[in-house]
C-alpha cells in the first residue's frame, strides 16, 4: 500500500466523489492509503503541495490557467476531472415568485465572498444575455452564511451559494432556488491539480488514483444521492442529515459530476471564456499545455 498525501482544497458537499472514493475502497483497491491534508483554505491546497506537505490537491482548472498568465508561475498541472457542472446557486427571498436571470439588474444581489469562479461564471453568463455585469448592484464581500441571514432579514434579494445554504435555506423556509448555475453546461469546475515534478515522481499513484476515481464516478451514476449521503456523511458531521441528502440528490439530477475522468475540452474552453471575460485571466492558455493525461 502506498500512502498518498491529497491535500484537500477546501470541505464542500461538492467534493462528495473525493471522500467516497476513500470511503467505499476504490483508492485501497488501487494500492494507496489516501491521507487528506487540510488546507488552510481554498487554494490552500496548492500551497500544501509547493510546500511538500502534501503530493496532490484537488481544485479549479482556473488556478492552472491563471498561473499560466505568469510567467514566473509554478508548474502546475491538472488532471482527471471530478465536477464538470457549476455547483453553485441563486436564491431569493420570499416574495420572489417569478426569476429570470436578467432580473438581477434590477435587484439587490450578494455574490459569493470566498471564490471567484461563481461570480465569473455567472457574469459571464449575463453578457451572454447581451447584459453589462457592471450594472448589477453587487454586495460581493460576505460569506454564503452573512447573505443568506441578510435574505431572511429581507436586506438582500438574491443570494449565490453551494450546498447545503441551498438546501438549509429552502427547509428553513427562508428562500427559494430560482436558478442553477449548473445549467450554463460542462465547465469543468474540480481536477486534480500536481506540478510537473510531482507528475514525474509519482506517475503510477496518480494514474491509479485516477482508476480509483472513474470508479467512484460510475459508482455515483448507479446509485442515489441518499446513498451518496450515507457515504460520506462522515465527513460532514456538521451538515443536517436531511440537507444532507437533499443537496446531493439534486447534484446528481444536476449532472454536477463528471461520468469519467478524462477532461473535457469543452468545459475546459467554457471556463476558459469565463475567466477572460470577467478579467481573471488576460489570455486563454492552451489545453493541451494545462492538460495531463492518466487513462483510466
Amino acid at each position: 500500500m502506498t500512502r498518498l498525501r491529497l491535500a484537500e482544497n477546501f470541505r464542500a458537499v461538492f467534493y462528495a466523489p473525493f471522500y467516497a472514493a476513500v470511503t467505499l475502497g476504490h483508492a485501497k483497491r488501487q494500492g494507496l492509503d489516501v491521507e487528506f491534508v487540510a488546507s488552510d483554505g481554498p487554494g490552500g491546497g496548492v500551497a500544501a503541495m509547493l510546500d511538500g506537505a502534501a503530493d496532490i490537491t484537488w481544485g479549479g482548472p482556473m488556478r492552472i490557467m491563471k498561473v499560466r498568465n505568469d510567467p514566473n508561475g509554478p508548474p502546475l498541472v491538472l488532471f482527471c476531472e471530478v465536477v464538470r457542472r457549476d455547483p453553485f446557486y441563486l436564491v431569493a427571498r420570499n416574495g420572489i415568485d417569478r426569476f429570470a436571470l436578467g432580473d438581477l439588474m434590477r435587484q439587490r444581489f450578494a455574490s459569493v465572498s470566498e471564490v471567484p469562479t461563481p461570480w465569473l461564471c455567472l457574469q459571464h453568463d449575463l453578457r451572454d444575455l447581451g447584459l453589462d455585469p457592471a450594472g448589477v448592484a453587487r454586495i460581493p464581500d460576505r460569506t454564503m452564511a452573512d447573505n443568506i441571514a441578510a435574505l431572511a432579514r429581507g436586506e438582500i434579494d438574491v443570494a449565490q451559494v453551494f450546498e447545503p445554504y441551498a438546501a438549509m435555506a429552502e427547509r428553513q423556509g427562508l428562500g427559494r432556488i430560482v436558478h442553477a448555475q449548473a445549467s450554463r453546461g460542462d465547465t469543468s469546475y474540480t481536477t486534480l491539480t500536481a506540478t510537473g515534478d510531482g507528475v514525474k515522481r509519482h506517475a503510477p499513484e496518480f494514474a491509479a488514483l485516477t482508476r480509483a476515481y472513474a470508479e467512484t464516478l460510475q459508482w455515483v451514476v448507479s446509485h442515489s444521492g441518499e446513498d451518496l449521503a450515507a457515504t460520506v456523511a462522515p465527513y460532514f458531521t456538521h451538515v443536517d442529515k436531511a440537507d444532507l441528502v437533499t443537496a446531493l440528490a439534486r447534484y446528481k439530477a444536476a449532472g454536477l459530476w463528471a461520468t469519467e475522468p478524462a477532461i473535457s475540452r469543452k468545459g475546459f474552453d467554457r471556463l476558459a471564456v469565463s475567466l477572460l471575460s470577467g478579467g481573471f485571466i488576460a489570455k486563454i492558455p492552451p489545453f493541451d499545455d494545462c492538460v495531463v493525461d492518466f487513462p483510466a
